[in-house]
C-alpha cells in the first residue's frame, strides 16, 4: 500500500507540472526547480513520462478554454491537479468529455505515450506491443491468460507461441468488449468513448463485445466494435500499420481525413477548412515530422498552412 501510496504521490505532483508547464508560463526558477523534482529518481521520471502521455488527451484542447478554466480556479487549489483536469473536461467539448471516464488508476499505466511518440517492447511471452501516440496500456500475465488493457490510443500487437506448459489465452481488453488473438498481427485503436477499432494483418482474432456479441475477424479486414454492436467488415490494407514506421500512406485519402490523421500526431489543434476537404491525396506522408508533412500538402494540392498562434494550424484553400 505504501508503494501505491508512493506512486500517487509522484503522479499528482507530475499532473501538477504538467499543467505548469502546458497551460502557465512557467518562470525560469520554476523550469529549474522541475528539472530537479524530475533528476530526484526513475520513478519521477516515469511519473514525468506518464503525465506527458496523458498530455496528448488534453493536447487538442484550445487554449481559451485552458485559460478560462485556470482564471476561474484560485492558485492554492490548482495544486489539486486532479480536480483540475477534471473541472477541464467538463468545460470542454463533447469530443474530449470521453476521457472523463479514465481514473485516477487508468493513470498508472504500465506503458504509455506522448503525443508523436511510439514506442515498441517485447514481452513477457516474446510477442511484440507497439503503442501508437499518445496510447496507455496495463499489461497483466498470468498462469490463466496473456491480457493487455487499452486505456487509450492504439496498439500494435504481434503475438507469439506461448512458453507456458498450459494455455493462456492472448487477449486484448477495451471498454468495450475483448479481442482474442487467433496467432495473428493485429492492432487495436480506441477510437472514442463508445467505440474500439480492430485491423487483423495476419490471421484472425475473435470480437467479444460487453453484451456477448461475436465476431470472427479475418486477415485483411477491419471492423468498429461498441459495447452493443459490432459493425460490418470492410477491407484494410497491411499500409495501415506504417504508423510503427513513423508514416501515413495515402491512397486517394480526402484530405480532411488526412489532417486528421496528422492532428493525432502533433499538439494543438490542427483544421481542415470545410471548403477543402474533400480534395484527394495520394502519397506517403511522415508522422514523425508533421510540419514537413503539412508543407507537402501545401506543395500538392491547392491549400496552404494557416498559422493563428496558440498551437492552432488550419488547412485552407489558397
Amino acid at each position: 500500500m505504501a508503494g501505491v501510496a508512493a506512486q500517487n504521490t509522484l503522479l499528482s505532483e507530475a499532473a501538477d507540472w504538467l499543467i505548469v508547464l502546458r497551460y502557465e508560463t512557467p518562470t525560469a526558477k520554476e523550469q529549474a526547480r522541475f528539472e530537479q523534482w524530475r533528476s530526484q529518481s526513475p520513478a519521477h521520471e516515469a511519473a514525468w513520462h506518464k503525465a506527458e502521455a496523458m498530455l496528448g488527451v488534453f493536447a487538442q484542447v484550445p487554449a481559451e478554454v485552458c485559460q478560462q478554466t485556470l482564471h476561474a480556479v484560485q492558485r492554492p487549489d490548482r495544486r489539486k491537479s486532479l480536480a483540475w483536469l477534471g473541472g477541464l473536461l467538463v468545460a470542454a467539448p463533447a469530443g474530449w468529455l470521453a476521457w472523463r471516464e479514465l481514473s485516477w488508476r487508468d493513470w498508472m499505466a504500465d506503458q504509455a505515450t506522448a503525443v508523436g511518440q511510439s514506442r515498441s517492447m517485447l514481452l513477457p511471452d516474446g510477442s511484440t506491443l507497439t503503442l501508437n501516440t499518445a496510447s496507455a496500456v496495463a499489461i497483466h500475465f498470468n498462469a490463466q491468460e496473456r491480457r493487455v488493457r487499452l486505456l487509450g490510443g492504439e496498439i500494435l500487437v504481434t503475438t507469439h507461441a506461448d512458453p507456458s506448459p498450459s494455455y493462456r489465452p492472448f487477449v486484448v481488453e477495451t471498454r468495450q468488449g475483448t479481442v482474442q488473438a487467433l496467432g495473428t498481427r493485429f492492432s487495436v485503436r480506441r477510437v472514442d468513448a463508445d467505440t474500439s477499432r480492430v485491423a487483423v494483418f495476419s490471421h484472425a482474432v475473435a470480437i467479444t463485445n460487453q453484451q456477448g456479441a461475436t465476431l470472427l475477424l479475418q486477415e485483411g479486414h477491419t471492423a468498429d466494435f461498441s459495447s452493443s454492436g459490432i459493425g460490418p467488415q470492410t477491407d484494410v490494407q497491411a499500409s495501415a500499420a506504417l504508423w510503427e514506421q513513423g508514416m501515413l500512406l495515402a491512397k486517394n485519402m480526402p484530405l480532411a481525413e488526412v489532417v486528421t490523421e496528422i492532428a493525432r500526431y502533433r499538439t494543438g489543434r490542427l483544421h481542415c477548412d470545410p471548403a477543402v476537404a474533400q480534395l484527394r491525396l495520394s502519397g506517403a506522408l511522415s508522422l514523425k515530422d508533421t510540419d514537413a508533412s503539412l508543407a507537402l500538402l501545401a506543395q500538392s494540392l491547392p491549400v496552404r498552412i494557416e498559422r493563428l498562434g496558440n498551437g492552432q494550424v488550419r488547412v485552407v484553400g489558397r
